[in-house]
């Protein structure tokens, strides 16, 4: 049964989607902590976004997506879904909270899913998208 559910891709995006996140986190966390003496808190955030888009690119290809080669340039659609996804959210919260009034809590939840089903399309279609041969 388990392995009939870890046959849908999209199944497979939300665990690996929720370790990417798990994992984006908690970096940022111990990074914060272990270097805010020492770095400024965007440079800290910049690492930490670097590294967390590096894990989640790697986890998509390889246990989501499933692609082979193509690894630069797999990696470098994801940095645009991944920018655009930033200016998305960003946008969505500044309207959400600034414009609409809503609790930031309830703007980031209305953010976060229309988030990830950008990114679920933008690399399936675009990052992740296999040439036929």
């Amino acid at each position: 049964m388990i392995a009939r559910i870890l046959r849908s891709e999209k199944t497979r995006y939300l665990l690996v989607g929720g370790w990417n996140t798990f994992f984006g986190y908690s970096l940022g966390v111990i990074l914060f902590t272990a270097l805010t003496e020492k770095l400024h808190t965007a440079v800290i955030a910049l690492i930490a976004n670097c590294l967390g888009i590096a894990m989640s690119f790697t986890t998509y290809k390889l246990f989501v997506f499933k692609t082979h080669g193509n690894w630069f340039t797999e990696f470098m659609r994801a940095c645009i879904v991944y920018g655009n996804m930033a200016l998305t959210s960003i946008g969505l919260i500044w309207i959400f909270v600034d414009i609409l009034k809503l609790n930031i809590w309830i703007a980031q939840a209305f953010t976060l899913v229309l988030t990830i089903s950008i990114s679920y399309f933008g690399h399936k279609k675009f990052t992740f998208v296999q040439k036929s041969s």
